[in-house]
């Protein structure tokens, strides 16, 4: 009968048989029967009856396990790649187990090697394998004390009308608590006032702060040394920690708030895994991280099987306390308060409330809105918030102005400041003085002196809060003529005030009804 076996299928079926036609090669649970069956019979003969195969069998199993060796692997052939392993070896050292297969392969071909790039290639694969293991590197866990460590780093934020947005992340090492707010950008003055709002959210200052090698945090790094940035120390120093940066690649000191970044962005972030909405506003974001904030925060963590806030709270006695007012790097930049109580932001001018004329104040954005702060009696204190605006369109609030004649715009309404003792005289009579005087002067009334005299001459007659109250009345009615005066405290004394008048109002009538009418129709 023809055989049907390839030529490799042959040879391969030759090595794994011996001279009676049995196979070499046993399975794990056929060793495992033979060497029960001489343990029990304690005959090579005997044993090999039981298990079904030759004696031969059976003696070179058990006396592979009584010499220490390893009955269920396979001794290793001789292969023609053996003399050149040292040079497979070397180029992989040298590599740091970089190199390519076939580069290798090739280096061996011109040494003389005749076998086939697929024996290079696992060759290579097992000394790359040897190498790695022999230069991994080895991570100690880390385990936090309580009060020390407080990390923190950056993540992309979604973008809210187009404009990108970025998460500051940060993570309380030993209580696992989590905090992330949203900013426009990551300058140091928005650094700065993240960390304030961080550190006043947990309630106390940690020992060190523990930061990515961003320009804000380092500047430079001198012979693998890095160089803090002097602002980021120095709002250091004002909260009483040490800032420090992580080791890069190092998952045991920045791993933590990596994992925040992750888990942060992959619930915030819309993606099509989440399903999330776009944002309307900034102020929308602002809310959904506050939730995601109580929702990780409440929950038992994986490491500890206790809740971040529980554990927070043990922790906060571990923390020291924080001094009343912000680094002034977190309130922003600084700027200087010019004659017309506005400061400039953006080339946009945004007012501010009396008596900070030629002070310094600082200036954040928050959100969609410009925060105006500066140092008081009571310490530092916010004394403005505009919106946004663009050049172009100054930000002026009438409550900043309170004394100012051109409340609204438009031209400057006149201030009475007498002069002669008869114009205090009728300025004194109150403040409908002064509206009759502005406006019968802006009506071109005539022989007004003469007119403010006699209303004099009956304030000295007459009671004087009367007098003032018929020259508002005429004031609003625009009569200025020569007896208007006197006829209006006539009316005022037969008829009253005009206010004290029962109007008759559209919404209620006296008619019985109309039922009536509508039969005349019929």
């Amino acid at each position: 009968m023809k055989s049907d076996l390839s030529g490799r299928s042959v040879r391969v079926l030759t090595h794994a048989l011996d001279r009676t036609g049995e196979t070499v090669t046993k399975s794990d649970r056929e060793i495992m029967e033979i060497l029960e069956a001489f343990d029990l019979t304690g005959c090579v003969h005997s044993a090999g009856q039981l298990a079904g195969c030759d004696p031969k069998t059976v003696k070179r199993y058990v006396n592979l396990r009584d010499g220490g060796g390893n009955p269920f692997t396979r001794a290793a052939r001789p292969k023609l790649i053996d003399a050149f392993l040292p040079k497979v070896e070397e180029l992989v050292e040298k590599s740091r187990a970089k190199i390519r297969a076939d580069k290798v392969h090739e280096r061996l071909v011109a040494m003389g090697f005749t076998g086939t790039e697929r024996t290079t290639r696992r060759a290579v694969q097992a000394a790359k394998q040897a190498w790695r293991a022999g230069n991994r590197r080895v991570y100690r866990p880390w385990v936090a004390e309580p009060g020390l460590w407080l990390q923190f780093d950056w993540g992309e934020g979604p973008r809210i009308g187009g404009r990108r947005t970025s998460l500051f992340c940060a993570w309380l090492a030993w209580s696992r608590f989590r905090i992330v707010i949203p900013t426009w950008d990551q300058t140091l003055g928005t650094l700065v006032a993240c960390l304030d709002a961080t550190l006043r959210r947990i309630g106390g200052a940690p020992t060190y702060l523990l930061g990515d090698n961003a320009k804000t945090v380092t500047i430079e790094h001198v012979a693998g040394v890095p160089v803090r940035h002097p602002q980021i120390v120095a709002a250091g120093r004002h909260y009483g920690c040490t800032v420090a940066t992580c080791e890069p690649f190092d998952p045991e000191s920045k791993g933590g708030v990596e994992a925040t970044v992750k888990i942060a962005k992959a619930d915030l972030v819309p993606t099509n895994a989440n399903l999330r909405p776009e944002y309307a506003s900034f102020a929308e974001l602002v809310t959904a991280c506050e939730a995601w904030c109580d929702q990780v925060n409440t929950r038992a963590h994986r490491e500890t099987s206790v809740a971040p806030t529980e554990r927070l709270a043990a922790e906060r006695g571990r923390l020291h306390p924080l001094p009343a007012d912000p680094h002034t790097t977190a309130l922003g930049e600084e700027r200087l308060v010019n004659d017309d109580q506005t400061v400039r932001f953006g080339s946009v001018r945004y007012s501010t409330p009396p008596g900070h004329i030629g002070s310094r104040v600082w200036v954040r954005v928050v959100g969609d809105d410009l925060s105006i702060t500066a140092m008081t009696s009571t310490g530092v204190t916010e004394i403005a918030r505009h919106q946004l605006s663009t050049p172009g369109n100054p930000s002026i609030r009438d409550e900043h102005y309170p004394q100012h004649p051109n409340i609204g715009g438009g031209p400057k309404a006149p201030r009475p400041r007498p002069r002669t003792k008869a114009e205090a005289d009728f300025l004194a009579l109150g403040g409908g003085a002064h509206d009759w005087l502005v406006e019968a002067a802006a009506t071109g009334t005539v022989r007004v002196r003469a007119k403010m005299a006699r209303a004099v001459e009956l304030a000295t007659i007459l009671d004087t809060d009367r007098v003032d109250h018929a020259l508002g009345l005429a004031a609003a009615a625009g009569r200025f003529g020569e007896h208007d005066l006197a006829a209006i405290l006539d009316h005022l004394s037969q008829a009253g005030d005009p206010a004290d008048l029962v109007r008759a109002d559209e919404n209620y009538s006296a008619q019985p009804g109309t039922a009536a009418w509508k039969q005349l129709g019929a």
